[in-house]
């Protein structure tokens, strides 16, 4: 159940549509209500800058109330997780893309580029929305469309099965 409401809060940030000149700390809880709702919550930002001086852990971009407005063109982490303390930790770091969103009015959402499939043995889909299931499906389509030809190119199939069998809607 705590990797799945992760995943959840990482998919409910992934794709959301906010307006221009919003600051991550405006939308951090996205991140975090999957926890918050049966009383979880993680000690630490929800993700940072990525590339703005060729580095990780970078500000000004993030989702801390002290961070700049996310604009189009800039990159960050989004990495919720939830830890029991002397039991395990949970963290699932994706890097996304800000990048404008299909709207009739100028908007931003996420685009995730680091294409990694998540742990199925860990989701509980019971618990996910139909719209979180439609994000993961859609997540997946991308990474068998980017990844797959790479893996096939290189002639690795016994990666290239793990792949389709790990992208699986």
């Amino acid at each position: 159940e705590a990797y799945t409401r992760v995943l959840m809060g990482n998919i409910d940030l992934s794709r959301l549509v906010f307006p221009p000149n919003t600051a991550g700390g405006t939308v951090e809880s996205f991140a975090r209500r999957a926890l918050w709702d049966v009383g979880l919550n993680y000690g630490h930002g929800t993700g940072h800058g990525i590339g703005n001086f060729l580095s990780v852990h970078e500000w000004p971009v993030g989702f801390q109330s002290n961070n700049v407005p996310l604009a189009a063109g800039m990159f960050t982490s989004i990495e919720p997780g939830y830890y029991r303390d002397g039991e395990f930790g949970i963290r699932i770091e994706d890097v996304a893309l800000v990048v404008e969103a299909q709207t009739k009015k100028p908007f931003l959402t996420f685009e995730v580029v680091s294409l990694v499939p998540y742990d199925r043995n860990l989701i509980d889909l019971s618990l996910l929305s139909p719209e979180q299931i439609r994000y993961l499906n859609t997540y997946y389509e991308t990474i068998r469309a980017r990844v797959g030809p790479e893996l096939q190119r290189q002639q690795l199939e016994e990666e290239y099965r793990w792949l389709q069998r790990s992208t699986e809607p």
